[in-house]
């Protein structure tokens, strides 16, 4: 049964207006695009997307290795913009408002799930790995794409400084996270990763790290 216990913090006026404007721009910068078009491809069968909103991943899926998708997002505001990307690709979706610490599925739904610079922002990093755990069925795959702390003492001084106004700017997104190696810590078996800085961009806010989970 799905998870119904989770509550999640009131959305402030900031979050609920400029935050998905802000998303909107940054997530759709070149860099961030390529790394996209790395990933996303290699989303198949039953697929649920967390943070779909505004349909960025849509012109990189596959649509003949997805037998269904699924979405979920916090923001209103985006909801909308997915179902259209959707439909201009030809997927039937099922996109509903929630949050990734309560995914309103079923256990073991679903064969890919597929997060990308989602992680950052949500509330509880660990809980919503559980649930993604959850709702992906045995031998099923977590595809994931995330910025996060550095390894080099440097960065990680600079991201430690910026990260307090950063959230309060960004919605709650963190420089610092553990990203790899969280999956490590909720079960997941590492297939496949790979990382390193994004080129021509400030490097507390360029560190992303990509692969491949499998439960």
């Amino acid at each position: 049964m799905a998870t119904t216990a989770w509550h999640p913090r009131p959305a402030s006026w900031w979050e609920r207006h400029m935050v998905p404007r802000l998303i909107g721009c940054a997530c759709a910068q070149p860099q961030i695009m390529k790394a996209r078009s790395r990933i996303v491809p290699q989303a198949s069968g039953d697929v649920l997307e967390l943070g779909c909103g505004g349909g960025i991943n849509m012109a990189f899926f596959d649509p003949t290795k997805i037998t269904s998708f699924s979405g979920v997002d916090p923001s209103p505001a985006l909801l909308e913009r997915s179902r259209e990307a959707a439909q201009a690709i030809g997927l039937e979706a099922d996109i509903r408002g929630g949050v990734g610490e309560a995914l309103p599925f079923a256990d073991a739904s679903f064969d890919t799930v597929l997060i990308t610079f989602t992680l950052c922002s949500v509330d509880d990093q660990a809980q919503v790995l559980s649930e993604m755990r959850r709702v992906l069925r045995p031998g099923g795959k977590a595809l994931f794409l995330e910025h996060g702390g550095a390894p080099d003492a440097s960065v990680q001084k600079w991201q430690r400084r910026i990260e307090p106004i950063w959230k309060r700017i960004g919605g709650g997104c963190h420089l610092t996270r553990e990203i790899t190696g969280a999956y490590e810590k909720a079960g997941f078996k590492i297939a496949r990763a790979d990382k390193g800085y994004m080129p021509k961009s400030p490097r507390p806010f360029s560190w992303i790290e990509w692969g491949e989970a499998r439960v």
